[in-house]
């Protein structure tokens, strides 16, 4: 049982690492006239995000190239549905007794945070699989690269506030944190003991079907028209390179 507890403190410090964004999050020039950029950049790593996610699960859906294995298909497509069109419901349900007409940065914050959480508990899972493998080389990588993504996820999951006036107090930060990266050590102990590619369908459905909900406000958002179009083309031009940037850093740091 020793080596499980050294797991799960391994696991641990993967899981938290996202807390070592908040530097970045609390930083003054995030709230001013940079929203704007890293805005788009929260939005370029959750596109990134899907594509990392899809990848990760299609040798599930398509080991043998083309030929897609029905019964995952089916559940993929299925727990995609319901993901978006359930957020969709609470989404639009909880707006209408709020009175507005979006999302507030809170419930959008949470969204992101749910569908990271959903990403890393799979993680979590290939993590703790590989562990009881004993896949050393593996592993190392696989840490690495799963901290370093962590931290990039903290991101995106604050990025609703910063241009925005409701307050985003410590307490309400470190428990999207926690969301977003609690997950990581549950995926782990879980993996430790049991693994299932069906397990890992499902979850990694749920998160993509999260993050494509989230992400087209997100859009909509950034290119709102401006008082005027000289304003609107120099913020599109700030949105368009902050998106590339933002995949671009993604893609890196899970290269690494």
């Amino acid at each position: 049982m020793d080596g499980f507890w050294v797991f799960l403190a391994v696991t641990s410090v993967m899981g938290l690492s996202i807390f070592l964004s908040l530097p970045v999050v609390y930083n003054k020039r995030a709230q001013g006239r940079w929203a704007t950029g890293l805005n788009a950049g929260a939005i370029g790593i959750l596109v990134f995000l899907l594509a990392d996610i899809f990848s990760n699960v299609s040798p599930i859906l398509y080991p043998h190239g083309y030929v897609a294995v029905a019964s995952y298909s089916i559940a993929f497509v299925t727990v995609f549905l319901v993901a978006f069109l359930l957020l969709f419901a609470v989404d639009n349900v909880s707006s209408r007794a709020a009175g507005a007409t979006e999302g507030s940065p809170r419930r959008t914050a949470l969204i992101i945070a749910l569908a990271i959480g959903l990403q890393n508990l799979t993680e979590g899972l290939v993590f703790g699989a590989n562990w009881t493998a004993g896949a050393v080389g593996i592993l190392a990588v696989v840490f690495v690269g799963f901290c370093l993504q962590n931290i990039s996820e903290g991101f995106p999951i604050a990025s609703p506030f910063l241009a925005s006036p409701e307050r985003r107090g410590i307490g309400t930060i470190t428990g999207l944190f926690l969301i977003g990266g609690i997950p990581t050590i549950l995926g782990g102990a879980i993996g430790y003991f049991w693994s299932s590619e069906l397990f890992l369908v499902i979850f990694d459905a749920a998160a993509i079907g999260a993050i494509a909900y989230v992400i087209l406000p997100m859009f909509r958002a950034a290119f709102r028209p401006l008082e005027t179009k000289e304003l609107s083309s120099r913020r599109n031009r700030i949105v368009y390179l902050g998106v590339l940037v933002g995949f671009v850093v993604g893609f890196a740091v899970n290269a690494l």
